[in-house]
């Protein structure tokens, strides 16, 4: 094996199937992309080539900030939010207590369960005539909060992104769930002896051993949060009133109601950008010597 590592040649045949894969899959489309997206193209005729025009459309049309705002605001949700929850349960379940087992495939099923169903699934809670949260509202008696969640302006953008922070508490939960348990029990056992109580365990050991592991799950995160479609499409489409409109759902909406390739592709490229920039801004801050 030796020999085969040390082997450039060798290295190069088995690393080229994936980086074809990789090219074609990822690499190609967002150069096709990045060029589309000085063009004003309808995605049938000749495009005309406009440079950055889109781009300057983009930041200074009200819908797209708009998106913009609330994919930021998602982004928070789900640091702030989606994270310390994911974060506890690890540290509950990490700790060995009684049915451990259970608790961790429960709460990662929504993961395994299609976005749409979950969409789909939130839509009927959600349903202002035959929901199950207005009836149970009406069941302890709060009437007066009785709504209809998705279809007004003032509570469609927290009740859309509600779902996908729900589904994906089991997904950070499993991964920080690992790091924890990879930390050798020793350091456990010593703590323990000298008086640390599981709080303080946990925030001066547990936490910044598994800060490796925290760095991803913020990361996933945050793409996640930038890059979210389906469930928002499935939900709301984007509304009422463009109230829930996120980046990817005007895209699409650009590309293939307006058919206006070009501007959609800005779009786009926009959202690559972003999630590429506040990747690095997290590998900064988690950046140690």
């Amino acid at each position: 094996m030796n020999s085969v590592f040390s082997n450039k040649t060798a290295i190069a045949i088995f690393v080229l199937p994936t980086f074809l894969i990789f090219c074609a899959i990822v690499l190609v489309p967002i150069f096709v992309s990045s060029y589309y997206s000085l063009l004003d193209w309808n995605g049938i005729g000749k495009g005309v080539y406009v440079g950055f025009h889109n781009y300057a459309e983009m930041f200074t049309d009200s819908r797209a900030l708009h998106s913009i705002r609330n994919s930021l605001l998602f982004a928070a949700a789900s640091i702030f939010i989606q994270l310390p929850i994911s974060l506890v349960l690890a540290l509950i379940l990490a700790s060995n207590v009684k049915g451990e087992g259970f608790y961790r495939t429960v709460y990662f099923i929504p993961v395994l369960i299609s976005t749409v169903v979950i969409a789909q699934l939130w839509s009927k809670i959600y349903n202002a005539d035959y929901g199950l949260l207005n009836s149970l509202l009406e069941s302890v008696g709060l009437s007066n909060l009785v709504q209809d969640w998705l279809g007004q302006k003032k509570t469609a953008l927290i009740a859309s992104f509600i779902p996908t922070l729900w589904q994906y508490i089991g997904y950070h939960m499993l991964l920080m769930y690992a790091g924890a348990k990879s930390i050798s029990a020793d350091i456990f056992e010593a703590a323990k002896i000298d008086g640390a109580s599981r709080v303080r365990t946990a925030f001066l050991i547990t936490i910044p051993l598994m800060r490796p592991i925290l760095k991803v799950c913020l990361v996933f995160s945050v793409i996640g949060a930038f890059k979210v479609f389906d469930l928002i499409y499935v939900l709301t489409g984007g509304g009422p009133f463009f109230t829930t409109e996120v980046p990817s759902t005007l895209m699409y909406t650009s590309i293939f109601d307006a058919f206006r390739y070009g501007y959609g592709s800005a779009i786009s490229v926009f959202i690559i950008v972003e999630c590429l920039f506040f990747t690095l801004i997290i590998n900064k801050f988690f950046k140690t010597e």
